[in-house]
């Protein structure tokens, strides 16, 4: 019989990885796949020989929702960078639409907010195959390419789902739908949180609760790319719209395909109303009608790390684990699939080397995660009063007419992206020259309105073509 007792009473002795170690990570999606290619280059850089299998029972080369990973695809320029450091470039065929610009719709107006080097830098990405319904396959899953990365490794890819697992002499063991049972000296969850598998740890005793979760709704929209070009071209499109239970909402133009990605308390009415608002349908053409049958999903989304996210040769990584609030979810995955990895390597797989090296980048994920929750009520505060969102658009505009720094536009930039950490976000509207410019737009919008001005034709913002 096996022996129940989990590995996380060995005190935190040294475990180590050794040649012939054997490692199961189960989830292929993003953090599953960079934890096994970043653990298999270090350990090949040192000579050391490891057996690694990733469990995933989807094949991202299938059109949703057999091979899609429910998510809004968008790769931040901060991941695009860290992964040309690391050698890893993405093809032509991964990357759908390089995002070269936002667009914020408010009730008032709307403005571009260019990037800021003026390049290419974000990229719009199916994680699976295309939508339901896609009649062409001219483009490859990001997830499909990074577990083809992995498994150029030497990483083996086993095409079944785990659903138990168990302690035997100390170490893991997982059993699979299938009737397969192995022994692992160590354990990467990658499974995110939209998987019923993180129920099975939670029962093992070994202090993990996965984390807390709030609901997104994704609809991917047919346009054609002809449409696309016209209407979106190539820039992500966000609404900040005075919509009760609607906190936050974008079109991400991709092939023939626009995904809308809405965050909130989100129904079918809700979904109509906001397709109807006018800010929205100048993004549409205007004959434009959803099509019967559509793909759209209502996926959960990480808003609490979880507790405990290791133990003796078990290490829970990417959403499973702590990832940022909201935006940039698979570059943290990319950052806690790789210092779990370069852990497991140098440190050892025990409950005190996953806590001396891997738990500091967990931490500061959450810690920031904290700042970002401030941010984003002060963002629901501007949705709720016009003055606000009229100074805010008055400054951007200014700002990418090229009139003084950019401070407004970076802000928003980085806020949109999830390329900066969301504590430097905070410091710069902290500042006094920051606080002291928005105050000026907005105390100008009440002396307008009070003297019974107007801001032209209603829309103070840059309108978009």
């Amino acid at each position: 019989m096996p022996n129940s007792t989990p590995a996380g009473e060995n005190n935190g002795g040294e475990l180590k990885l050794d040649d012939g170690s054997r490692v199961a990570v189960i989830g292929g999606a993003p953090a599953g796949s960079f934890f096994s290619y970043f653990l298999l280059q270090t350990a090949q850089r040192i000579g050391l020989d490891l057996q690694v299998d990733i469990y995933e029972p989807r094949d991202f080369s299938l059109a949703a929702p057999q091979g899609c990973n429910m998510c809004g695809g968008i790769v931040s320029e901060s991941l695009v960078q860290s992964l040309m450091v690391e050698g890893i470039e993405m093809p032509p065929n991964v990357v759908q639409r390089g995002i070269d610009s936002y667009v914020l719709h408010m009730a008032e107006g709307s403005v571009r907010i260019d990037t800021p080097l003026h390049e290419k830098r974000i990229a719009a990405v199916h994680r699976g195959n295309g939508p339901r319904g896609a009649k062409e396959h001219e483009w490859r899953s990001f997830d499909g390419y990074l577990l083809e990365l992995a498994a150029g490794k030497g990483a083996r890819v086993a095409r079944e789902r785990v659903d138990g697992v168990a302690w035997r002499d100390g170490k893991p063991q997982i059993k699979t739908r299938g009737g397969l049972s192995q022994p692992y000296d160590l354990l990467a969850v990658g499974t995110g949180v939209n998987s019923g598998a993180l129920k099975i740890f939670e029962e093992l005793g070994l202090g993990y609760q996965a984390p807390q979760t709030a609901k997104t709704y994704i609809r991917e929209l047919y346009l054609g790319r002809e449409m696309i070009e016209k209407h979106l071209g190539s820039s992500m499109h966000v609404f900040l719209l005075n919509m009760p239970r609607l906190e936050f909402a974008a079109l991400i133009p991709k092939g023939d395909y626009v995904t809308l990605v809405l965050l909130g308390e989100i129904d079918a009415a809700l979904v109509e109303t906001f397709l109807a608002a006018p800010a929205v349908s100048r993004c549409l053409p205007a004959d434009w009608r959803a099509v019967k049958e559509f793909c759209h999903c209502s996926p959960k989304i990480n808003i609490q790390s979880a507790v405990q996210p290791f133990a003796d040769r078990i290490v829970f990584i990417g959403d499973s684990g702590a990832t940022r609030l909201y935006k940039d979810g698979i570059g943290a995955a990319y950052r806690t699939s790789k210092a779990a990895a370069l852990t497991a390597v140098f440190d050892g797989v025990s409950s005190e080397a996953f806590r001396r090296r891997y738990w500091p980048v967990c931490r500061n994920i959450s810690t920031d995660n904290a700042l970002g929750k401030l941010i984003f009520l002060v963002t629901r505060h501007i949705q709720r009063w016009p003055h606000d969102r009229r100074a805010v658009l008055r400054m951007v505009s200014k700002e990418q007419q090229g009139n003084g720094q950019r401070r407004m536009s970076m802000v928003l930039w980085d806020i949109f992206t999830g390329s900066a950490p969301y504590k430097d976000i905070l410091l710069r509207t902290l500042r006094p020259a920051f606080l002291a410019r928005v105050m000026w737009f907005v105390a100008t919008d009440f002396w307008i309105k009070m003297n019974g001005g107007s801001h032209g034709n209603g829309r103070v913002g840059q309108d978009i073509p």
